[in-house]
């Protein structure tokens, strides 16, 4: 896969293509910038990019109008210039093998600045998300300044930016979620085995795209079949939540989930916890709301002891304490620590699974003050502020429920930035969008928002077919007939993975390939025989490409 890009910043990948590049800064807090600011924004996928904007800043050589003079390689592979035939000049990455494989240039930051960065992207083969990263001298950490899912045959636009917190040279980079594999095929002789037939297929993704579940799975055929066939990823809608599953004081009944949990590891589904408590009072077991502190303190830690201790090592994941920056049904009741003990016990029963703050309108709106990014994080760290606390694997819920109307992309992106500046994973866990003609045109910008950011690890929708009572995000209908919103969920579906994919090895026996990171199952044929072999690989962050060597007897 080649890169290519001309700065602003612009770049093409597979090949990673780089179109013109330009970088600006601002000066912190004054709003005052060095050069004219660039309005200029598109989600279109053009033909020809526009030229760099600002005399590309403090990018050197942001045209490409001297060669490549200031660029250098990142990593493996080559980079080289190339002009178009409407003679665009622009930089291209090949020979690339790691995600972060591409084109580089060192520039000078200064803390307390803001930079905001743009860049034309294309890639040689296929789609895939693009970030620019910047890399500080000495150091391993990798800081995003945007991204964008770029194509091949036309030109993206990045844009995007960071606030310097450091005074340092650092190197740009661009960073691709795919990784390259290659295959070598040969007979046990070691000769090259051309014409052998490789199929490669996806069995889990290691980005979760997963769907909510309720219990209409237990009974209906339909339905089963319809989430199997899509959905490695879920969470029970309603099915582990306290009013579930002890209706009646002292009488816990757990048929429902448990039977759940048990269809989704049948079908290798993996299940985030939803939820241990709920701070909003509406949401308690009606005879919840009528104990006093005494009884409440006593029935809370029978509550998450007899669901944690259940459910340890079967679950992914954890939602503690639901919507705890909104409401605070226990903090008023047993003092304002007591999400901290939550989690504090939560993370004692079952240590090895994330557990999530889970929150509402963080990102959907931003005339929602009370749970404001910088309020969601207040909250963290009122959580976090024991020692203990800080062996708890912490997790980043947004709910991402965005009512009718466009939704506000920009706004969102924002609160991504800043709560993925934590450092903990985020997950958007119940992503809807409610019903409007636009519906599928919007919920596909919003999923496409949250995975191309790379502080996202995962969204699940609250969406689903009719006939499992789902009526807000409908993605197919009392027939199963795909709605204009569940096609786009299945398009993604396929962009988002890979395979299966069948390729024929070349006359050197080898078969090149970009896959998503994740698990596939490979099976190799032989050209005469058509005896085959299987294998299973994992390609994941940070994958190495290597001749993985395959022999087959004749």
């Amino acid at each position: 896969m080649m890169i290519s890009a001309k700065m602003k910043v612009t770049a093409k990948c597979c090949n990673l293509l780089f179109i013109t590049t330009s970088f600006l800064l601002f000066i912190s807090g004054l709003g005052v910038h060095s050069l004219d600011y660039d309005y200029f924004a598109t989600i279109e996928c053009m033909k020809e990019p526009q030229r760099a904007q600002y005399g590309g800043g403090i990018i050197v050589n942001s045209g490409f109008d001297h060669n490549i003079e200031g660029w250098t390689v990142f990593g493996n592979g080559t980079i080289e210039e190339r002009i178009s035939n409407d003679g665009n000049r622009f930089i291209v990455a090949s020979k690339r093998t790691q995600s972060l494989d591409s084109f580089s240039q060192t520039v000078q930051l200064e803390k307390g600045l803001i930079y905001t960065f743009s860049a034309w992207l294309q890639l040689s083969e296929g789609s895939d998300t693009i970030s620019v990263v910047f890399k500080t001298n000495g150091s391993d950490q990798l800081v995003h300044g945007g991204h964008v899912i770029a194509k091949h045959g036309c030109w993206s636009l990045l844009k995007g930016g960071i606030v310097a917190n450091f005074s340092s040279p650092a190197e740009i980079l661009f960073e691709v979620r795919k990784s390259r594999v290659r295959f070598h095929v040969s007979n046990v002789n070691e000769t090259a085995l051309e014409g052998a037939t490789v199929v490669i297929t996806q069995t889990k993704a290691d980005f979760p795209f997963g769907c909510g579940m309720n219990h209409h799975i237990l009974t209906n055929i339909d339905y089963q079949e319809w989430f199997v066939s899509r959905f490695k990823y879920t969470t029970f809608t309603n099915e582990m939540k306290w009013y579930s599953t002890e209706i009646i004081p002292g009488q816990e009944n757990y048929t429902i989930s448990d039977a759940m949990l048990e269809f989704a590891k049948d079908n290798g589904i993996s299940v985030r916890g939803h939820n241990i408590f709920w701070d909003d009072e509406k949401y308690q077991p009606e005879w919840v709301k009528y104990l006093s502190p005494d009884e409440l303190r006593k029935a809370a830690k029978k509550r998450i002891e007899s669901v944690v201790k259940r459910y340890k090592g079967e679950l992914i994941a954890w939602d503690v304490v639901n919507e705890n920056v909104h409401f605070h049904f226990y903090e008023d009741k047993l003092g304002e620590n007591a999400s901290e003990l939550y989690y504090l016990k939560a993370h004692e029963l079952d240590p090895e699974t994330k557990l999530f703050m889970n929150e509402y309108n963080t990102i959907e709106y931003s005339g929602d003050k009370v749970v404001s990014p910088p309020n969601y994080l207040k909250k963290l760290e009122e959580i976090m502020q024991s020692g203990e606390a800080t062996e708890i694997l912490f997790a980043i819920g947004l709910q991402g429920h965005f009512a009718s109307g466009q939704p506000n992309l920009a706004y969102m992106r924002s609160g991504l930035d800043f709560l993925g500046n934590i450092g903990f994973p985020i997950w958007l866990t119940e992503a809807s969008l409610d019903p409007q003609p636009n519906q599928a045109e919007y919920f596909e910008e919003v999923l496409r928002e949250a995975y191309s950011h790379p502080a996202v690890e995962g969204i699940i929708m609250f969406a689903g077919p009719a006939q499992a009572g789902f009526n807000s995000t409908l993605l197919a209908d009392t027939n199963f007939q795909t709605t204009p919103t569940g096609q786009v969920v299945d398009n993604l579906i396929l962009e988002w993975g890979s395979g299966p994919y069948t390729a024929i090895a070349d006359s050197r026996g080898i078969v090149d390939i970009s896959l998503h990171h994740g698990d596939y199952d490979v099976t190799f044929t032989h050209p005469l025989t058509q005896n085959s072999k299987k294998l299973n690989i994992s390609v994941r962050k940070g994958f190495s490409q290597e001749n993985i060597h395959v022999k087959m007897h004749a």
